[in-house]
């Protein structure tokens, strides 16, 4: 649409922007993820203008993009805000102290972007610590920017001279750890690799604490589960390197099997829950009073007809119908599919018994 040059071959994606020739996202595409936002800087970075809408995505509840527009507004852009649309406009950018509220990983990194564009040097205070900043950090250093302190509180941001790039993207953390999630709750034995597992340990504790086997080394872990997890006394979900709240659902429908009650305590997203009604529909016990949950494990859950509110809560049904008895059908896989590329092929080459059917 910006009218960049893109082509994929296999997992290989290229990206000639030298032909981008417009500022503005329309809102169907807005709407297809919280993270088109991330847009933003990177459009002002290029154009000195950006029109786009509020972000859509996952109801998970609020997660305001106020961060991003006040970065960015100390930086030198006119933010006008008028029927659900973003107008931005810079015509003097400039580099700066950015103090974050919160640790966000999108405001971090929308700054970033923006920055790399900023005569001066921008300096980002309480930046976020998610390995996927660093990894941030690494290939825009690559494209010819002067970045350093990624994974750490403050980062320092210099623009630098523009070059072509070619980066590997680090492995999916989130998707890892779905896998041991859900080779615990099936009791099965599972070897990951191409991964780091220093991205997750806080997910590989909790389950080592639920009674799992778990080896690693530098790009592969491997996971024994036991006959019945033991259920975990408290999860709460923090900022990186705690434990991530992507993480709480795939978890939780494992430990729907424990023995004992497991509480979790969501402190990110207020409507992180969403998918306890699906698991109740196949013999979970979990009951909700705000932002904790108390999982009271069964001996076993059963197939339902379910459906994915949100992308880690579809890939909880999924971790639930695999260790389940009976059939379990799952629609609005479309959330699914945005955080996970063909999941069933995925489970079907260890031995799940899943498919995908096109209604």
């Amino acid at each position: 649409h910006l009218g960049c040059r893109v082509e994929r071959s296999g997992s290989d994606i290229f990206v000639d922007s030298a032909p981008m020739d417009r500022w503005d996202i329309p809102d169907h595409l807005m709407r297809e993820m919280r993270s088109s936002v991330m847009f933003l800087g990177p459009i002002l970075a290029r154009c000195g203008r950006a029109h786009l809408t509020f972000p859509g995505g996952c109801d998970i509840g609020q997660r305001p993009i106020d961060p991003h527009l006040s970065a960015l507004s100390q930086m030198g852009v006119e933010i006008r805000e008028e029927g659900g649309a973003i107008d931005c406009r810079c015509k003097a950018p400039r580099g700066g102290e950015i103090s974050l509220s919160f640790p966000s990983v999108g405001a971090t990194e929308n700054i970033m972007l923006f920055a790399c564009a900023c005569p001066g040097e921008t300096r980002i205070i309480n930046a976020a610590r998610e390995p996927e900043i660093a990894d941030l950090e690494g290939f825009l250093n690559c494209g010819g920017a002067h970045i350093s302190g990624a994974g750490e509180y403050d980062i320092l941001i210099r623009k630098g001279e523009k070059r072509a790039v070619e980066y590997t993207v680090m492995a999916d953390r989130m998707e890892a750890a779905t896998y041991l999630c859900a080779c615990a709750a099936a009791g099965g034995d599972l070897e990951i690799t191409d991964t780091n597992p220093g991205h997750y340990t806080a997910v590989a504790h909790l389950l080592q604490k639920a009674g799992c086997r778990i080896e690693s080394e530098e790009s592969r872990i491997r996971i024994w589960a036991p006959k019945r997890l033991k259920s975990i006394e408290l999860i709460r979900t923090m900022p990186y390197p705690g434990f991530p709240t992507d993480a709480q659902s795939p978890l939780m429908a494992a430990l729907c099997l424990a023995e004992g009650t497991s509480l979790f305590s969501e402190n990110i997203f207020e409507n992180r829950y969403r998918h306890c009604g699906e698991l109740c529909r196949m013999g979970a016990n979990i009951r909700v009073e705000g932002r904790v949950a108390a999982v009271k494990g069964v001996e076993k859950l059963h197939g339902a007809a379910v459906r994915a509110t949100d992308l880690r809560g579809g890939a909880a049904m999924v971790i639930a119908a695999l260790a389940a008895e009976g059939c379990t059908e799952i629609t609005e896989i479309e959330h699914i599919d945005r955080g996970y590329e063909e999941i069933e092929k995925v489970f079907a080459r260890v031995g799940g018994n899943i498919i995908r059917e096109n209604i």
